[in-house]
């Protein structure tokens, strides 16, 4: 079970997962993902993925396409710092 909360404030928009980011909640966030692109394109994004528990490669995969489109990746902890860094910095 993945839960996607999205805050926008005057200067971002936050997307705060908590759960698991695998199998068809990918898929939720990618809808969620496109869904503010068209809608809330002047604010840059972050993904908080601090109370993320479990990434599977096609979480991973989605993770790099939001990073790519230029967003921020916010982790803590071991799994989503890792899977940050990997992301981030090809590690």
């Amino acid at each position: 079970m993945l839960r996607i909360t999205i805050r926008t404030d005057k200067h971002s928009t936050i997307f705060q997962l908590e759960g698991r980011l695998a199998g068809a909640w990918v898929q939720e966030l990618d809808r969620c993902w496109e869904a503010s692109a068209s809608t809330k394109a002047a604010h840059p994004r972050v993904v908080d993925l601090s109370a993320v528990t479990y990434v599977d490669a096609e979480g991973k995969g989605l993770l790099k396409k939001i990073f790519q489109a230029g967003a921020k990746l916010v982790a803590s902890g071991c799994v989503t710092s890792s899977v940050v860094n990997e992301i981030t910095h090809g590690g």
